[in-house]
């Protein structure tokens, strides 16, 4: 019995140490490629995986908060993203609800964001966004 439980707080301590690292992989994702995600808009789709996702995937687990968000109102059509000064500025799209949702970040802040919306989609928005995502489903047609 003693055995048991052992094994089993080991393999608790390590499933715990694997979640404790995810942030920092997130982290270490994040600083990589803002430069490539800076003042872009991202097609964020999960088959195939697109930038905008591996992008978006990494952000929610490193602003928790983030994840929530997409949990409560789904999968998004595109992220949008800019850095200025501390503060990383994110616009959220559903192409097909015709919104979007601001969401700001600050280094002071740590793990916070803060979101703001929903903002209708004008339909300049909605015809560039539709067209971008056109072009990158005739991009990977095989």
């Amino acid at each position: 019995m003693k055995r048991i439980l052992r094994n089993t707080l080991s393999a608790s301590a390590i499933l715990l140490i694997a979640a404790a690292c995810q942030p920092d992989k997130s982290a270490r994702y994040l600083r990589q490629t803002t430069s490539a995600a800076n003042d872009n808009i991202m097609l964020v789709r999960e088959n195939p995986p697109t930038f905008g996702q591996r992008r978006l995937d990494a952000l929610a687990s490193y602003y928790p908060d983030l994840g929530v968000f997409l949990a409560q109102q789904g999968h998004p059509d595109f992220l949008a993203e800019t850095n200025k000064g501390e503060n990383r500025y994110l616009i959220i799209y559903y192409l097909n609800a015709r919104k979007a949702f601001a969401c700001r970040s600050g280094i002071g802040r740590s793990h916070e964001v803060e979101f703001s919306g929903p903002y209708p989609i004008t339909d300049n928005e909605a015809k560039t966004l539709a067209k971008l995502r056109d072009k990158a489903s005739i991009a990977v047609r095989p």
